[in-house]
């Protein structure tokens, strides 16, 4: 009984508006800083891009992206997923429906073909697309879908990191972060990374190894922006070195 209500239309349109408002409520009181001044500028010169995010990460997007910046972003279809989709329309963000996934298997399953096609219409427009890099419940481990997207769109991944000085920091799979209001938000945006079309599968790997290194790398500036260290460092140590254990059992 509270499941459904809880997914019901009206009660998942009041709490995305909620979530609207308290993303606008955070930006409009904190302090935000660059890491450098020109940075939106160069972001600006690679587009359109794929903006890369790791989820639990990526609640405080909303709060450094400009009115002029067109941005697409992929959500689950999952019910759970209705309430961020609601958010992100309200906060001017074009939507995609779908989610990666570890096994091939589940990857149709969770409109993640569909997904794909949808990501490189919008890019081949001149869009950008916002992602989360790791696939559900295997955080700060970078997935194979979207490098396979940079080398089918031809368009680069920018690895962005959005931090608080201020916030929550959740014990859940991904070590989530939500940003308090009347703190400092800071922006790191790091070097794009394009992988070519003829990429093999030994250069995929590759590339989604540096793309995890460069996303890494991103937050622990950004958190350093103001003096602090990354929340979900430890965590993406310890999912790494679970993900090596398992690939070599595999091998």
């Amino acid at each position: 009984m509270l499941k459904a209500i809880w997914r019901s239309r009206a009660v998942q349109q009041t709490l995305g508006s909620m979530l609207a408002g308290y993303l606008r409520l955070v930006r409009r009181t904190n302090r935000r800083i660059t890491e450098h001044s020109d940075d939106y500028a160069r972001f600006a010169s690679f587009e359109p891009v794929i903006l890369a995010m790791w989820h639990g990460q990526h609640f405080m997007i909303p709060v450094m992206k400009l009115d002029s910046q067109k941005f697409n972003v992929m959500i689950s279809r999952h019910g759970d997923g209705e309430l961020n989709a609601i958010a992100v329309e309200k906060l001017g963000f074009g939507l995609i429906r779908g989610s990666g996934a570890q096994r091939q298997d589940q990857i149709r399953k969770r409109g993640g073909v569909r997904a794909l096609l949808a990501m490189l219409k919008v890019l081949e427009s001149g869009e950008n697309v916002a992602m989360t890099a790791d696939v559900p419940k295997v955080s700060r481990v970078c997935g194979k879908g979207i490098v396979t997207l940079a080398k089918m769109s031809g368009r680069p991944i920018v690895p962005v990191a959005v931090c608080c000085s201020r916030r929550i920091d959740l014990k859940s799979w991904d070590a989530t972060s939500i940003g308090l209001p009347f703190g400092t938000t800071s922006l790191v945006i790091g070097d794009p990374v394009h992988v070519a079309a003829d990429a093999d599968d030994f250069a995929l790997e590759a590339h989604r190894v540096a793309v995890e290194a460069a996303m890494d790398d991103v937050h622990r500036r950004g958190y350093a922006l103001f003096g602090q260290r990354d929340p979900g460092a430890d965590r993406a140590t310890v999912t790494k070195a679970r993900a090596s254990i398992v690939a070599g059992a595999l091998s």
